[in-house]
């Protein structure tokens, strides 16, 4: 079952971090307000960094103790994050999460031989539903 309350959500996460290991993309998808900030936010806790995780919405991205790279494309989309010079990034190794990653980032990242996990974030209640899925 992927079906979690906020209170539930880091046995999920214990379970993602023993499946991927180090260093790795995680994209995150859902909608406005859906909890992947809230994911982000419990993911750095799980890795025991004791910061303050807020979106990069402005800034694109925010890096916690150089183990985590959080983005937030959403302002600025695919294009900005390109643009950026962010792309470059993803070959540092740490957890690199992108939230509002869409078709087009997953397709130049399986071009690049990135690898990566997809969450889709749906709300139901007060719970959300989390789809995984690996890229090949």
């Amino acid at each position: 079952m992927n079906l979690y309350n906020i209170d539930e959500l880091d046995s999920f996460i214990k379970g993602i971090l023993e499946k991927l290991g180090s260093d790795k993309i995680i994209l995150l998808k859902g909608d406005l307000a859906s909890g992947k900030t809230t994911f982000v936010r419990k993911f750095v806790q799980n890795l025991g960094l004791h910061v303050e995780v807020s979106s990069p919405t402005f800034s694109i991205m925010h890096e916690y103790e150089d183990r985590v790279c959080h983005y937030d494309i959403y302002q600025n989309g695919i294009n900005g994050f390109l643009q950026s010079g962010l792309l470059e990034k993803l070959d540092e190794p740490k957890y690199h999460l992108i939230e509002w990653a869409d078709e087009k980032l997953e397709e130049i990242l399986r071009k690049m031989g990135f690898e990566f996990l997809k969450i889709e974030i749906k709300v139901e209640g007060d719970k959300r539903r989390y789809i995984c899925t690996h890229s090949k």
